[in-house]
């Protein structure tokens, strides 16, 4: 009897295949002496929308929401059939004796599995793989201790109504709002309190009103002393800044107090996911999608580090046998790892080893797995030093400082300094320069020398996505695995804009936070939901009490936006007209561009808003030309020159043959056929009757 593995992607799959002696490999599957090793392609299965339920819901109208139903159920995704028939018909097999669950260890991979099975009616055993890491070694050991599916099943209870709750909420939210105000307007339990903490801000930012203040220091040994003072822009008119000068410059001040405290510091803590994305968000302006999916990488095609969706920043006390292993894997990267693990890798910092705040998986850290850095691209290579930096300063020495704060008095007013001393640099090695420090005696004279500047208040700086990652966690909005999914889905549907490193919400955004009710505009509303979540996971809260719950807050929800009097303009309506139909024309951001499209549901007129440039170079002057939208389509014409040419004539200039009209041509030319005869050839043949000369 064989044993049938479901893997969440073909590349894990592969892997598994290779560890179990799966080595017969099929389209679908690999299959070996014991094991049959299959995968799903993410989710195969979604939950069915409302037009799969009801006929009535297939039209979008005020009179059929809310939509509650009582079972919802999951339908296959149209581009995936082939592979859940292919899992269904292995499933089947005779020889099949049970199934293990080996997709992504987690909420969302819990999930992938669950509803596959149960749409496929699998009736033997279920177990569990569940690692933290895709090395050899780890597999090997999750294998040799599975667990039964049911010990999972509440993680499994907690992602249901999860996605219960997105779809009561973000559905009927959402068709509640587009039929009332004739736009496509998109709102949910997690993205819409996400968009509101940058509105937030942005009013923060628009309310602020810069005020002018002076800052007057002492010039002491090279250095600034600062004014003390409770509020650090109580100095707003130059004249009494002035005044006081000329006051305190009359005579000498003297040193009136130093203390010194020593300051130790340990190395942070291992990353999770959401400070991983804050920090290279900071350092390289990445993306929060774009670390996710460059950690996967490394966790998936490298096996360099553990499993990237964690939210916890601690290590389970059973990972100190790897330690060793896990330090030599990153020599190459950190010579000084090398001699921790000589020296028994003994830990440091062992506030991070604590078994009670480890949830699904411990915090990011390498594997044991020697990275082959050339096939490493260079952001593949920035995130696995800044995950394989915070790993082995675990292993240092603590960063130790001596703060000496001098006080200098000039008659009733008092300057401080603060000097800053490397006692032991440890884990700040890198970052630690060598500073001077003044040397200072109580009673000592100072001289007079002050120094004044104007400065005007700043106002506060707009979200990025690392701070608004920060701001997401702190309100438990969303999990480090969907988090950067949620901020993409505000961009894409144009509530929310990045302008530089910055995220700004559009008027559309603006618009949609005055429309829906003020709890799901707030945090806290969904802060409560991810806790209840939670909750269940753990098996300390009813699934069912909560959807409950979640179907009551959907009625309100959707009786306020029913009965709300707000106004609500589409910005991006134009006065331009549909040349099929004429209807208004309205734009719509594409990935290139902005496109004109038919606001009639009936018509499908298209066209570009602006002129996109090509790679076609202008025969004139050589330069890249625009792509026209013209009564006759598009064209080719230069912004320089004014040159035009046909699409289609520039097309095929620069077009490339393709391997199979390559192929075909050669096949025309070497076909058997007799080859055709000249003219001459043919006169000849018939002055000679045609004998076979």
């Amino acid at each position: 009897m064989k044993r049938l593995v479901l893997a969440e992607k073909p590349s894990v799959a592969r892997d598994l295949s290779k560890i179990l002696g799966a080595d017969q490999k099929h389209k679908n599957y690999y299959e070996g002496k014991d094991h049959v090793v299959t995968w799903a392609l993410g989710h195969l299965l979604t939950l069915k929308m409302p037009e799969d339920l009801k006929n009535e819901w297939q039209t979008w109208q005020m009179e059929t929401l809310p939509m509650i139903p009582k079972y919802i159920g999951t339908k296959p995704l149209p581009k995936t059939k082939a592979q859940l028939k292919a899992i269904a018909n292995l499933a089947k097999r005779k020889d099949i004796s049970e199934a293990i669950i080996a997709t992504d260890a987690g909420r969302e991979g819990e999930l992938v599995a669950r509803w596959i099975l149960e749409y496929i009616r699998f009736n033997k055993p279920v177990k569990r793989l569940w690692i933290s890491s895709q090395t050899n070694k780890a597999i090997k050991e999750g294998f040799a201790a599975l667990k039964p599916a049911k010990a999972y099943d509440d993680l499994y209870y907690s992602a249901l109504a999860r996605a219960k709750a997105d779809w009561l909420i973000g559905l009927n939210v959402t068709r509640a709002l587009t039929v009332k105000y004739q736009d496509n307007l998109s709102a949910g339990r997690v993205q819409t309190p996400t968009l509101a903490l940058v509105a937030k801000q942005e009013e923060k930012i628009s309310k602020f009103i810069p005020q002018k203040y002076f800052t007057l220091s002492l010039e002491v040994a090279g250095q600034r002393a600062t004014r003390v003072q409770k509020d650090p822009y109580a100095l707003k008119e130059r004249q009494a800044v002035d005044e006081l000068v000329k006051k305190l410059s009359s005579q000498n001040g003297k040193v009136e107090q130093i203390t010194a405290k020593d300051k130790t510091i340990p190395a942070p803590l291992p990353y999770d996911l959401t400070e991983l994305q804050r920090v290279a968000n900071e350092k390289y302006g990445y993306s929060a999608k774009k670390t996710l999916s460059l950690v996967q990488s490394l966790y998936e095609v490298h096996k360099i580090v553990s499993y990237p969706r964690t939210d916890s920043k601690y290590l389970s006390n059973d990972l100190k046998v790897t330690l060793k292993d896990r330090l030599h894997a990153i020599a190459g990267l950190f010579p000084e790892a090398k001699q921790y693990a000589v020296k028994g890798a003994k830990v440091v910092q062992n506030k991070a080893f604590n078994d009670a705040k480890v949830t699904d998986h411990h915090a990011l850290i390498p594997t044991e797995q020697l990275p082959q850095y050339n096939k490493l691209n260079s952001d593949e290579h920035r995130i696995y030093t800044l995950i394989a930096e915070r790993f082995v300063g675990l292993f240092a020495a603590p960063h130790k400082e001596r703060q000496e704060k001098i006080v200098f008095v000039f008659g009733k007013e008092h300057f401080k300094l603060t000097q800053t001393k490397v006692i032991e640099a440890g884990w700040k090695k890198k970052e630690t320069p060598e500073k001077s420090v003044a040397k200072f005696s109580e009673g000592m004279q100072i001289s007079p020398r002050f120094t004044v500047k104007e400065a005007l208040t700043t106002p506060p700086k707009p979200l990025n996505e690392g701070s608004l990652l920060a701001q997401m966690e702190c309100y438990s909005l969303g999990t480090p695995a969907t988090r950067a999914e949620i901020i993409e889905k505000l961009v894409k549907s144009e509530l929310m804009e990045r302008t530089n490193n910055s995220l700004r919400v559009t008027k559309k955004g603006q618009q949609l936070l005055e429309l829906v009710n003020e709890e799901l505009v707030s945090p806290q509303l969904t802060e409560k939901w991810e806790r209840q979540l939670e909750q269940i996971a753990k098996g300390n809260y009813d699934s069912k009490k909560f959807l409950r719950e979640i179907e009551t807050d959907t009625k309100r929800l959707v009786r306020e936006v029913k009965n709300s009097q707000q106004k609500y303009q589409d910005f991006s309506l134009t006065k331009k007209k549909c040349p099929k139909c004429g209807a208004f024309l309205k734009e719509k951001k594409v990935r290139d561009g902005k496109l004109l499209v038919c606001t009639s549901e009936s018509c499908d007129y298209k066209r570009r808003a602006e002129a996109k440039v090509s790679n076609h170079r202008c025969p004139v002057c050589h330069k890249k030309m625009l792509i026209v939208s013209g009564k006759n389509g598009d064209y080719f014409r230069c912004k320089y020159d004014g040159t035009t040419e046909k699409l289609t004539g520039g097309k095929k200039k620069n077009k490339k043959m393709t391997k199979h009209e390559e192929r075909r041509l050669l096949k025309k030319i070497n076909q058997d056929d007799e080859p055709q005869e000249s003219a001459l050839a043919q006169a000849l043949k018939a002055a000679l009757g045609d004998n076979n000369v």
